[in-house]
């Protein structure tokens, strides 16, 4: 007995591929659950018609070759297990989530993937500092420049003044705590994103803590350093600013100048205006996969969130 395969079925034969790219794309907007409860149908029914839409959205897409790629990683589950998921910084979309941790190796296991033709093309590869994936660029794409994420950058330099923060409220006591207590948040913001209040408050605490006061000006100004369009100046701007933290007693920030100074080529890659490029995009898809995780709160399904993480930024169906 021979069973005729009809086209217009989704893989679950219940139901047609139209109804199932239906569930595929309001999946994009709701949880499983909650399409579960609107439709009437069970969670796993919904599932498998989602991932079914979503390997279609994939298969339409084709095969990436991509010139510009962000290197990021995400953690899946408690316990520092990590996948990396790379992007395609031209076409503003993720191409490859995979890797059993954030080795070298797990590196090399995307350029595997990728073939080495299309590795070749490859002009300009954004990650953070970490050496392995510096490593297996290296040695996969040699002919591609590296450039450190400046969001990560920042963030180290925002550890550093938090550090400060935290050096300075156990180093006082009595009233004298209440200035910085609760103001690490308008610390770490930029001043144009704080609310009225916030400037307020901010304002008080640096008018009433001078070594805050330093180190909170230092972190604003080192934000210039990515104005430069010419490698001599951003160096001239960073030994400027590295010297300026001379009897500041602001050990954190020594630290990071540190950081900078023995990953300067990474960053210095920035000046080069073939490597202008929006780096915003890979910050922007570290929100949309928290998302993800938050939606499918003990979700174990890994391929499922593969494919949550390479379509969200594909048109719909």
């Amino acid at each position: 007995m021979k069973r005729e395969r009809l086209d217009f079925l989704a893989d679950n034969a219940h139901f047609t591929k139209r109804f199932a790219f239906y569930v595929g794309r309001r999946c994009r907007q709701a949880s499983i659950r909650d399409v579960a409860e609107e439709l009437k149908l069970d969670w796993d029914t919904v599932k498998t018609l989602e991932k079914q839409y979503m390997r279609a959205q994939l298969k339409r897409a084709g095969t990436p070759g991509p010139r510009a790629i962000g290197i990021d990683e995400i953690s899946v589950r408690k316990g520092h297990s990590y996948r990396i998921v790379v992007s395609d910084l031209v076409r503003k979309r993720p191409i490859w989530f995979g890797g059993v941790d954030r080795s070298e190796a797990s590196m090399v296991a995307f350029y595997d993937w990728l073939g080495l033709k299309k590795s070749c093309k490859i002009k300009l590869a954004v990650m953070d500092m970490w050496k392995p994936f510096r490593n297996a660029t290296k040695d996969k794409a040699p002919q591609a420049a590296i450039l450190f994420d400046k969001f990560h950058i920042i963030r180290h330099l925002g550890e550093a003044l938090d550090k400060v923060r935290k050096t300075e409220y156990a180093r006082l006591s009595g009233r004298d705590r209440r200035f910085i207590k609760g103001q690490k948040y308008n610390l770490l913001s930029r001043n144009e994103n704080l609310t009225l209040e916030g400037k307020r408050s901010l304002k008080i605490l640096l008018a009433a803590n001078r070594r805050l006061n330093t180190a909170y000006i230092l972190k604003e100004a080192f934000g210039q350093l990515w104005d430069y369009e010419r490698e001599a100046w951003a160096r001239r701007f960073f030994d400027n600013w590295r010297a300026s933290l001379k009897w500041q007693r602001l050990e954190p920030y020594e630290r990071f100048a540190d950081l900078i100074d023995r990953h300067w080529d990474g960053i210095a890659a920035y000046c080069k205006p073939e490597n202008k490029v929006s780096l915003g995009f890979v910050e922007g898809l570290n929100n949309k996969i928290r998302v993800f995780q938050r939606r499918a709160y003990g979700l174990r399904d890994e391929e499922y969130l593969r494919l949550k993480v390479l379509t969200c930024m594909l048109p719909p169906l």
